[in-house]
Formats: C-alpha cells, structure tokens, sequence
C-alpha cells in the first residue's frame, strides 16, 4: 500500500515530460498540453484536468496524461480520506486511459472502504496488465487470506515466491495458508442435519 505515492510520482514525471514534446501534431493540443504540465507541477489537478482533457479531446496521445492527472487528484483524495471522489477520479483516469496504476489506486480506495470483492477486481485487472508486479500479488493474497479465501491466497502467495524469491511476506503468508487449509481438513466435520440457530 507504501506504493501509492510511488504511483502518483511516476504520474507527475510522465506530466512533467509534457513540454519536452516536439510540437508535432495539433499546435493547439500542445499549447493546452504544456498549460496542463505546468498546472500539474503545482498541483493544480482541477487545472490540469481541464487543461489536459481538452488536449486530449484534440489528440489521443494525451490521454495518458489525463489519466496521470486524474490518478494524482484521486491519490490527494485518497489521502484526506475522501473515497468517493477518489472512486471518481480513479474511473476518470480508466476511461482516459487503461493502466494498472488507476486500477491499483483504485483497489486500494475499495480496500479502505471496506469493499473487498471490487478491491479483488481491480487487483486481478491491474495484475492482467502487469503480471510481473510480485506487489499486486502480494496485495490480493492478502485480501483473499482476510476473506477466507485460502487456497487463493497461497496461490497468490506462490507467484509472489516465483517473481521475488525469498520473500519473506510471501514466505509467512504461505505457512500461515498452508496451515488454515490444513486444520480445515483434519477438524471433524460438522453434524449433520445440525439445527439452525434461533434467530434474534
């Protein structure tokens, strides 16, 4: 979850190459470009967004930096603990442009929120684009470990194991797996036909 500001610093880097850019394409688009690089350095995300969209409804090659300002907004919102606007952002930035950082920052947002089947489906989308990341892995073993989920999380704990070997995350996670499935199978099975218990 550390990686949250890792993601949002690889966003400003891609928005700060903006005027590097040769004046190719839309003179226009890269005018308004440039404007939403500048916005962005200052943290001007509602500048950028606007600055940026534009853009990019003029040339698709800035569709990225759409995303990348919109995944910096939702990280601030992250941040002060306003969810549902992250949510917000975070679907601004797949509709831009499909990346495994949105999806990640977007898994985390559910997670805080308590939604554990969303912040699932994101991990696995953000691992379908990026499937060398031993992180997102990691992340979802976990989420499947609190949700019961055992098997999945050992599995997951397992590709984390090949990616980063020696893990020591991994390694207990494994263990701690391993040996819930192995007391769900030598505890004596329930009775059968047990009663149900009376409601409140």
């Amino acid at each position: 979850m550390k990686r949250l500001p890792i993601l949002c610093l690889a966003a400003v880097i891609v928005l700060s190459l903006l005027p590097s850019l040769r004046a190719q394409g839309n003179p226009e688009a890269n005018k308004l470009a440039r404007e939403g690089s500048e916005a962005a350095k200052n943290k001007d995300w509602d500048g950028a967004i606007e600055s940026l969209r534009k853009a990019a409804d003029m040339d698709k090659k800035y569709a990225p930096n759409l995303a990348a300002a919109f995944q910096q907004r939702a990280a601030e919102e992250t941040k002060a603990n306003r969810f549902p606007e992250a949510l917000g952002d975070f679907e601004a930035a797949l509709k831009a442009h499909p990346n495994a950082g949105a999806y990640e920052g977007r898994a985390y947002v559910y997670m805080r929120m308590n939604d554990v089947e969303h912040a699932l489906a994101d991990y696995s989308e953000a691992i379908k684009m990026n499937p060398g990341e031993a992180r997102l892995y990691s992340y979802r073993a976990h989420m499947l470990a609190n949700k019961g989920d055992f098997k999945g999380a050992l599995g997951d704990a397992d590709k984390v194991l090949k990616i980063k070997k020696g893990d020591a995350d991994a390694q207990a996670l494994k263990k701690w797996a391993e040996e819930r499935m192995k007391a769900a199978t030598t505890a004596p099975p329930p009775p059968p036909n047990a009663p149900v218990p009376p409601k409140p």
